[in-house]
Order: C-alpha cells, then structure tokens, then sequence
C-alpha cells in the first residue's frame, strides 16, 4: 500500500512540471528580444511569417529564410549576408512558451556552443 500511495504521488508531482510549448502560437507574428551587449541593453524586434524573417536592429534591417524543422525548432539563414560570420544557419528551439512569449537557446548549426534568450510577442496571429 505504501508503495502505491508513493507512486501515486509521484505521478501527481512530475505531473506538475510538465513544461507549456504551445510553440504553434509563436510561429508568425511580430516580436522583441532584449539582451546585453558590451554591458547595455539593447532591443531587437523581428516580424517572421512561415518562411521569412525580417529583423531590425540598431538601424539595420536584415532578412533571414525560416526552415521549420518541427513545430518548436527552425533554421536561420541570412539571405544577404555582410560577411563570413553572416553565412553560418542558425538552429533556433523554443524551449518553453507562456501567453506572452517563449524562451528559446539558439546556436550556429553544427557547433555544440549554445545561448539563451527570451523573446514576448508584440502582436501577431
């Protein structure tokens, strides 16, 4: 009996950390992403539809292809890259979403280096 009465609430903990990724909700619309750079906080806002994504920051305006791998993780591909650090995809996962927004890590495609950021919806579908 008290075997079972542990395993039942177990099951009823795990059950409470089960992790939201209604990622289908974050696939297009229009967004902001903040982070550090050289100490300062700086603010990025992209509009992506299915296959595109059109990114604004610091007064420049860049175009990247979307490629979904799956409903939570896609590719990035600058379509006019300025340079060789440009070319390289980048693998994008949504890790974990709220009714606001999504954490998500990110990295160039084939390298086990990764970051984290956290992004909110502006609006959108």
């Amino acid at each position: 009996m008290k075997k079972l009465l542990g395993l039942i609430s177990l099951l009823l903990l795990a059950s409470c950390f089960n992790v939201e990724r209604n990622c289908e909700d974050f696939r297009t619309g229009t967004f902001k992403f903040e982070t550090y750079l050289n100490g300062e906080l700086v603010t990025s806002t992209f509009i992506r539809n299915d296959s595109i994504e059109i990114e604004k920051f610091q007064g420049k305006t860049d175009t990247s292809s979307v490629r979904w791998i799956n409903d939570c993780e896609y590719i990035l591909k600058n379509l006019h890259p300025k340079g060789m650090s440009e070319e390289k995809a980048i693998h994008m996962k949504i890790l974990t979403t709220n009714k606001n927004g999504y954490t998500f890590e990110y990295g160039e495609v084939g390298q086990a280096k990764k970051a984290k950021g956290k992004v909110i919806k502006v609006s959108g579908d």
